[in-house]
């Protein structure tokens, strides 16, 4: 393992342990109306309380830009995280200075304390090192778990592994283990899914992609674009007509690579995209002038799973069509579903990640079958398309 753990931390009782989550959750009316993020960085905590620990947990929540703002204070998230826990969890009204420093000093070995939106500062997001500073007083020990923000150079994700023995926490271990099995150095072959509406928020990611994978799925609406580029009228599907060059590119360099570009065959098309619209299943080559592929088609489906059959890994980024409508999710809940079952099976090594890849696992109620689904958003993204993720790069360094 290329960085430290908290299998490496001993002898932490009554030690400052500031620990980096990501607490930026949805929240109505003044309550989280979704706990998955808190659910998944207790471990750590619960961990380090139970070693005695004082654990101190830094966090942003929203875009404030370095201006308090009431309605983004991280007091809103503290009960949600008190349930989660089981646990007191007390409350800071800053991250730095006075009222950090005294909310600490009145800590016993185990408590847990909340420090207030480290966004509330300018010097968070530029990574001022002076407030960087600032923050490492308040510790002796790192501690970073919020892997869904180590794609950013901020003070609490990248500057304090600077003056502070970092540390990865479970949820960030965990992490980093999948993406490893997923591309890092994966078991062949590797097959990758990459579905969505648009080719344009995916080019660094295809290109990446065609040079460590086996096969590349491509479905959503970007299957369209490349259709497109090959002559194919797409009738009134969602397509970028003006990418038809890039996504040539692409189909050029997967051939140099020798990774095989899977395309839908047939799809379920309709004249409106509405719940229960009229469809049907045509040839890709004889899409109706006045329709739109919203799904792809059963032999589509046939193919993908032989591909996802033939994987030792598979990576997954987007939905195959627009799974959010009936009856435009049975090519998702059918791929999706397939993956699980080999998954549990023990054959396939499954990572996903992307906020729409999580919810069409959920709505195909598969997301637990997967080895790993990534919460990440942007950074699981960033990995993906091979660029470095500052958080991470210095837990690297550190070990």
């Amino acid at each position: 393992m290329t960085f430290k753990t908290l299998d490496d931390l001993t002898e932490i009782a009554g030690k400052r342990v500031l620990v980096r989550v990501d607490l930026n959750v949805p929240v109505k009316d003044g309550q989280v109306t979704d706990t998955t993020r808190i659910e998944r960085v207790a471990p750590t905590i619960r961990e380090l309380s139970e070693k005695g620990a004082k654990v101190i947990l830094l966090a942003h929540f929203g875009r404030p830009k370095g201006e308090p703002v009431a309605d983004m204070s991280l007091k809103t998230i503290a009960p949600a995280v008190e349930e989660i826990l089981d646990q007191r969890v007390h409350f800071a009204a800053d991250c730095i200075g006075d009222k950090a420093a005294n909310a600490i000093a009145e800590m016993n070995d185990g408590d847990v304390l909340l420090l207030e939106n480290t966004r509330f500062h300018k010097g968070e997001e530029k990574n001022d090192p002076a407030f960087v500073t600032a923050l490492a007083a308040n510790g002796d020990i790192y501690v970073n778990d919020a892997f869904s923000a180590a794609h950013r150079a901020h003070a609490s994700t990248e500057g304090l592994a600077h003056h502070l023995p970092a540390y990865a926490g479970r949820t960030m271990q965990a992490e980093l283990e999948a993406l490893e099995k997923g591309l890092g150095n994966p078991k062949r072959p590797v097959v990758a899914i990459v579905g969505g509406a648009k080719v344009s928020t995916k080019i660094d990611l295809l290109q990446n992609l065609v040079k460590k994978v086996d096969a590349l799925v491509i479905g959503g609406g970007m299957a369209n674009t490349f259709l497109a580029a090959q002559g194919i009228d797409v009738g009134k599907s969602l397509c970028e007509h003006d990418l038809a060059d890039t996504a040539k590119s692409i189909v050029t360099a997967a051939s140099a690579a020798g990774c095989a570009i899977v395309l839908p065959e047939d799809g379920v098309v309709a004249r409106e995209f509405k719940a229960g619209a009229d469809n049907e299943v045509v040839d890709i080559k004889a899409i109706p002038a006045d329709a739109m592929v919203l799904d792809v088609g059963p032999k589509s489906v046939a193919a993908i799973n032989d591909w996802i059959s033939r994987a030792t890994t598979l990576v997954w980024n987007g939905p195959l069509g627009a799974f959010e409508i009936a009856p435009f999710d049975k090519a998702t809940v059918a791929a999706a579903k397939h993956a699980a079952a080999r998954t549990r099976a023990g054959s396939l090594v499954s990572v996903a990640g992307g906020g729409d890849t999580v919810a069409a696992l959920n709505h195909a109620e598969v997301a637990d079958d997967f080895t790993y689904v990534s919460t990440a958003g942007g950074a699981f993204l960033e990995w993906m398309e091979g660029k470095p993720l500052p958080g991470v790069d210095i837990l690297h360094q550190q070990k």
